[in-house]
């Protein structure tokens, strides 16, 4: 494989030794924040859910932060195909006009189009994400606690300033700051275990499904929090990846199954604050039974500029959108590769030699 790496915690490759990789294996499926670099994974995303998850029956988890999280909400609706390429056209092509007088959007002007890009995407079919026979969503949020329970423009840098300083020192610590505060499909237990971090539970609905979505989103000091969500307690909700980046949770999946972890990267990082904490990039127990399935970084300087799509390209191609917007579907379009490897892979009787330590 070229384009495409496989890895895999030691109880996952045992499985794929002894029974390959099949739909009917899959019980969770994490999606991690990262902005545009989730872009990469559009053409798996298309495959697993509209194809080859089809050929199964068993419920599964779907665990989402940040893009991660609106990427698991797409997986949910009807023609997960069709709404994966959606997804994929409108994010690439979004364009932020600036009013006359001022240098950038404000923190609230990019969260009110965020928020009718939403309505506009999900608009009259939030009952098939909250509905779905199979899989159950949960979407994870950051919620602030003490001096970040509110946003403002004092309380909200001194509160993040604490944040860094306390993470760096124990991640549990942040949970001072900010807490985990997942909103899952009705009824739906959580698929992980809640010890190593404070967590908060619960339900999604028609009247917070949206705000839920963006809150998860909400990267601090780009984003405006987002406040009071119905069905929860009151205070500030942001990006789900501060307390999530990447999903490194317990995972608890049912009957011995497999954690599917579609990802633009072979680590998988604890929190937003831990991305400069090399020693916390480690793969630890929780992901015994995960695979991993990125794009291989000798692939990756092949694409446009030498890397994935990343939040930076908006100030690269500050006033050409058009460029950036070529470069991003050149990128998504050579992504086929990750899905075809896959599925040639996933047919090889030899494919356990493919596969990397996590």
């Amino acid at each position: 494989m070229k384009a495409l790496r496989i890895y895999a915690g030691p109880a996952a490759r045992q499985h794929i030794e002894q029974h390959g990789l099949r739909p009917q294996d899959v019980r969770t499926i994490p999606g991690a924040a990262g902005g545009p670099k989730g872009l990469i994974l559009g053409p798996l995303d298309r495959f697993i859910f509209g194809r080859w998850l089809t050929q199964s029956s068993q419920p599964v988890d779907l665990v989402g932060a940040s893009i991660g999280a609106w990427r698991l909400a797409t997986a949910c609706l009807s023609d997960p195909e069709a709404a994966f390429g959606r997804f994929e056209h409108d994010y690439v092509r979004q364009q932020f006009e600036v009013p006359p007088g001022q240098k950038r959007l404000s923190p609230h002007q990019l969260s009110e189009r965020f928020a009718e890009s939403l309505d506009t995407f999900y608009g009259g079919r939030i009952g098939e994400v909250l509905g779905h026979a199979r899989y159950r969503l949960h979407v994870v949020t950051s919620r602030g606690r003490h001096i970040l329970g509110r946003e403002g423009r004092a309380r909200t840098p001194v509160g993040y300033l604490g944040a860094f300083a306390s993470n760096s020192l124990h991640r549990k610590s942040l949970g001072a700051w900010l807490e985990r505060c997942v909103f899952s499909t009705p009824g739906a237990a959580l698929p992980f275990g809640t010890t190593d971090f404070r967590t908060r539970q619960h339900a999604l609905s028609e009247a917070n499904f949206n705000r839920v979505l963006q809150a998860s989103c909400s990267i601090p000091f780009l984003l405006a929090a987002v406040h009071d969500i119905p069905g929860a307690p009151r205070g500030a909700y942001w990006d789900g990846g501060i307390t999530d980046y990447h999903l490194h949770l317990d995972y608890q999946p049912a009957d011995e199954g497999i954690v599917l972890y579609p990802h633009f990267q072979q680590a998988v990082v604890p929190g937003w604050l831990d991305k400069g904490l090399r020693w916390r990039h480690k793969s630890t127990r929780f992901l015994d039974r995960m695979v991993v399935l990125a794009p291989n970084p000798e692939w990756v300087k092949t694409l446009p500029h030498g890397k994935l799509p990343d939040r930076k390209d908006f100030i690269r191609f500050a006033n050409d959108a058009q460029a950036r917007i070529a470069a991003w579907g050149q990128a998504t379009r050579e992504a086929t590769r990750l899905s075809d490897e896959f599925e040639a892979w996933l047919g090889d009787d030899g494919r356990s030699r493919d596969i990397l330590p996590l």
